[in-house]
Order: structure tokens, then C-alpha cells, then sequence
């Protein structure tokens, strides 16, 4: 044993037990649907509390008295009863994120986005490859879980394919996932997710507020741009100069898959690409006229029913050209398949529907109780009085979003909870909601790739045992370490800096 690599040998049982300890911790949380039951019910006890005591606030937005209401009284008794099939169904993100994957799913099941992926990372020259799928984890996103099971071992394949170590593809195209999750250029169903909740949260101050799915895309495109090149670079200078890169001698790779397409999937991509820029460019066509039934009033873009229900434009899309790939490719064989598709990708999403009835009920009963009002004013009240700048309140917020990540790593179980405190808060010191979720994702990505309760994390492992069987949960952290912390503080310094300068988040999303 070298003396070089005796340090780096030394640290590892450190790293271990670091992410044993969070393992054992994020373990003992309950699943997050009884998560949110079991805060419903701290939330009830708190309310009776604060009900009690006879706790209010000035309304902000209307100059009312607003006072904390019992949800353990005969009142919130009725109202979780009465309303509870309600809250299910208007729950903001339901409907958007249904119609969203029916498109996606057709796409993603009819072989369209692996074969996109696959050519993307392959044709690319070697010194350009871990750009390239670093670039292509954050474009990823738009598959949801599926981009992991895709993405990661094709990292390994295109890694290999130029003579480097497979275990650093590995590492790059999951580190690109997981901790680049909500940079994605394109329009993802997460993005819908995140809409939905912040436009539930912002109405505790203003009713009339709706958060567009497309609010952060400037900034995503942005970052996806910027995280890309940070992976390229840490991995360069930092991750290649590691010395237990190599493959065990007696790993069986030749289930690992290829990365080349078939004559006919080749064929099939043409066809789907050459009409996804067919229909983009009827699209704008449409659109040009100021006189379009797509802009809105005085020839907006902005505020436009194109805009408006731009999750059924994305589904369409989506749909359309997986189903001209799968028509090419054969496996779309008859019109009865693409409902199919349909029902497989909405069967994946049951999880997060489930879920989504339990965050459903914990978000009308928080608004009910008006503790979100409450917290919200009162916070901006100590913030206003300390002095303390805006931009130190984004760390903070940021530093806490992060911790809790690590723990919690269901994007929009974290932001169900912290959405209804957050964005009313930072309105009342006119910071935009637009604003507060583009700092959201920056904490629900950066500590996702290091933590072992992502699932997604095992899964990877298990792609990095094939080339290393000796590999564990401290191995892929230790790989992953540089590259998330890299990311947040580079991700952090251009939100400060987008925000500074005032550019846009997104179409109609002033961030200033």
C-alpha cells in the first residue's frame, strides 16, 4: 500500500459512518404519506394551542384582523370532513401533473428518450463527453425516475466507450440527476409540482397569485448550462486524478448494454425529431399573428392562453412524437398502444398521486387554521425589525432547505411543507414566489446525490457494483462529495447574481 493512497483509504470509514448515521436517521422517518397525517395532527394540537390564546395578526394584503382558528373544535371537525374530496381534487398540481405524464409517458415508453439519450452521449467527441452527459443528466429530469435507470449505466457505457474509467461515468451522469434534478432546459413534470404548491402557498397572501409552470425556465436553462460545466470541470480536476478508478479485472460487462442504435431506431428518431420541429415551428407560426387565439389580452405573450395550459402543450407533444417513434421503431404496433402507454406511465405516478391526497389534506387544514399567516407575518415582522438583508435571509433559508433534504427527499413532500411558511414570508418583504421556489430548488437538488435515503442512490450503487463489487455506500459518497458541494455553492452564487442583476426567472416572472 502506497503512501499516497493510504490518506485517501483513511477517510473512507470516516464517510462511512457519516452517511450510516443519516441512513439510521432517515430510516426512522415514517413513509411520507403518514408523515404528513402525523403533522396534520401536530397541527391540530398547535391551532387548539394558539386558538386558545386567542393568537391573530393584521392581514398585509387587506388590513383585516386574521386569528388562529381550532381545527380540534366542531368547525375544523366539519371542515376536514366535508371538504376532504375537495381538497383531493383541486389540489393544485393534481390535474397538471396527470395530463404532463400521460405525454411523457408515451415518449419515455415507447423507447424515444433512451434512444435520444443514448445517441446524445455517443456522438460526441472524447473530450467533450463528460460534458455531454453531464448536460444530458439535467435535460434527463423530463423522464422523472426514469432518467436514472436510463442515464446512469449509459454514463458507464459512453465513459468506457473513450477509454475512460466507467466508474467515473457512473458518478458523473448520476451526480448530473440527482443533484441537478430541477435544473432541467426542458419543461419537466416536477416543474408542474412545484407550481402547483407555491401558487397554494402564495394565496395565503394574495388569491389572485398563479405561479406558471414555466416561472423558473430562464433560470433552469441557465443552470443546466452552468451545472454541466461544473461537473466537467470538478471531474477533470479534481475526481480524475483519483487513483482507485479502475474496473475489478473480473467485471462482467457484457450485460451492461450498448450505447450504438439499430438501423431501424435510428430511422424512427428522425422521424420523431423531424416532427417535434415540425410542430414547434407550427406552433410559432400560430402564434405570430398578435391576433393569435393563443395570445392573450393586447397581443400578450405573457399572459396567454398558450402559456396558460402549457402543461397540455408539453403532454402533446411529448406524445406525439413518441408516437411517431414508436410507429418507426415498432413498438407502437396499433392505435390501442398509446393508451396504454398512457396507463403504465399514470400506474408509475400512483406513489406520488397517494401522496399527493395526504399533502392535499395538510394544506387545506394549514390554511384553514391561518398558522401559515400567522408565521408568515409575524417572521417578516422580526426580519423588518433586525434590519437583516434579504440576501442573508436566502442563505438561511437555503442552509435549512439543504439539511433537510438529506433527510427528506421527496422534492415535493419538502416543498408541501415548507412552501405554505416560505413564500408568504418572503412576499411580505417583497421577495416573489417565483423568486423563493427558484432558491427551493437549488436545496432540493445540491445534497441529494450524497444522501443513502434517495433510492436512487442504492440504485446507483447497484450500477457501480458491476464494474467494482467492493463498492459501497461510502465508495459512491465519496465520488459524489466534491461534485454536489461544487454544484450548490456555484448553483447558489447564480441565483444571487440573477436576482442582483433582476433578470426574469422565467416568462412573466420578474424576480425583482
Amino acid at each position: 500500500m502506497s503512501a499516497e493512497t493510504t490518506p485517501r483509504q483513511e477517510k473512507l470509514p470516516r464517510i462511512v459512518r457519516a452517511m450510516a448515521v443519516i441512513e439510521r436517521a432517515g430510516n426512522a422517518l415514517p413513509h411520507p404519506f403518514w408523515l404528513f397525517w402525523i403533522l396534520s395532527a401536530i397541527l391540530a394540537v398547535v391551532s387548539a394551542l394558539l386558538a386558545g390564546l386567542d393568537v391573530s395578526v393584521v392581514s398585509p394584503s387587506d388590513g383585516e384582523t386574521v386569528t388562529v382558528r381550532n381545527l380540534l373544535s366542531g368547525d375544523g371537525l366539519a371542515m376536514a370532513i366535508s371538504t376532504m374530496v375537495e381538497n383531493f381534487a383541486t389540489f393544485p398540481p393534481m390535474a397538471t401533473i396527470v395530463v404532463v405524464i400521460m405525454g411523457v409517458a408515451v415518449a419515455e415508453r415507447s423507447g424515444f428518450l433512451a434512444a435520444l439519450m443514448r445517441v446524445g452521449v455517443s456522438r460526441v467527441p472524447a473530450s467533450w463527453v463528460v460534458f455531454a452527459v453531464a448536460f444530458a443528466g439535467t435535460v434527463a429530469h423530463v423522464a422523472s425516475a426514469a432518467a436514472y435507470i436510463i442515464l446512469v449505466p449509459l454514463g458507464g457505457l459512453a465513459f468506457r466507450a473513450v477509454g475512460k474509467s466507467p466508474i467515473l461515468g457512473i458518478v458523473v451522469a448520476y451526480t448530473a440527476i440527482a443533484s441537478g434534478y430541477d435544473a432541467s432546459p426542458v419543461p419537466t413534470p416536477n416543474d408542474a409540482i412545484f407550481a402547483g404548491i407555491t401558487t397554494a402557498a402564495a394565496r395565503i397572501i394574495s388569491p389572485e397569485v398563479y405561479v406558471s409552470p414555466l416561472s423558473n425556465w430562464f433560470f433552469n436553462i441557465a443552470s443546466s448550462a452552468l451545472l454541466a460545466t461544473v461537473i466537467t470541470l470538478v471531474t477533470k480536476f479534481v475526481l480524475s486524478k483519483r487513483p482507485d478508478l479502475d474496473a475489478d479485472p473480473d467485471a462482467d460487462l457484457d450485460d451492461i448494454g450498448s450505447l450504438h442504435l439499430r438501423a431501424q431506431e435510428r430511422s424512427a428518431l428522425r422521424w420523431s425529431l423531424s416532427t417535434l420541429g415540425a410542430a414547434l415551428v407550427v406552433l410559432v407560426l400560430v402564434m405570430l399573428p398578435t391576433s393569435s387565439p393563443l395570445r392573450g389580452a393586447n397581443g400578450s405573450i405573457v399572459e396567454s392562453p398558450l402559456l396558460d395550459g402549457i402543461a397540455a402543450v408539453v403532454a402533446f407533444l411529448f406524445g406525439l412524437t413518441g408516437i411517431v417513434y414508436g410507429a418507426r421503431a415498432g413498438t407502437i404496433k396499433k392505435p390501442g398502444d398509446v393508451p396504454k402507454l398512457m396507463v403504465e406511465g399514470i400506474k408509475q405516478m400512483a406513489p406520488v398521486l397517494v401522496l399527493f391526497f395526504a399533502i392535499a389534506q395538510f394544506l387545506a387544514y394549514f390554511d384553514w387554521t391561518h398558522i401559515g399567516d400567522v408565521l408568515a407575518v409575524r417572521a417578516a415582522e422580526v426580519f423588518e425589525s433586525s434590519g437583516m438583508p434579504i440576501a442573508v435571509i436566502f442563505l438561511l433559508v437555503l442552509l435549512v432547505l439543504t439539511l433537510v433534504n438529506i433527510m427528506v427527499t421527496s422534492g415535493s413532500a419538502m416543498w408541501s411543507i415548507a412552501a405554505p411558511v416560505l413564500v408568504p414570508m418572503l412576499m411580505l418583504v417583497d421577495v416573489s414566489p417565483e423568486t423563493t421556489q427558484a432558491l427551493f430548488r437549488i436545496a432540493d437538488s445540491g445534497s441529494t446525490a450524497i444522501t443513502p435515503m434517495s433510492p436512487y442512490f442504492v440504485m446507483a450503487l447497484g450500477f457501480l457494483q458491476r464494474y467494482r463489487k467492493s463498492a459501497g455506500i461510502g465508495t459512491l459518497a465519496s465520488y459524489t462529495l466534491p461534485l454536489a458541494i461544487a454544484m450548490t455553492v456555484t448553483w447558489t452564487l447564480l441565483f444571487y447574481a440573477w436576482w442582483l442583476i433582476g433578470i426574469p426567472w422565467g416568462p412573466g416572472a420578474p424576480s425583482r
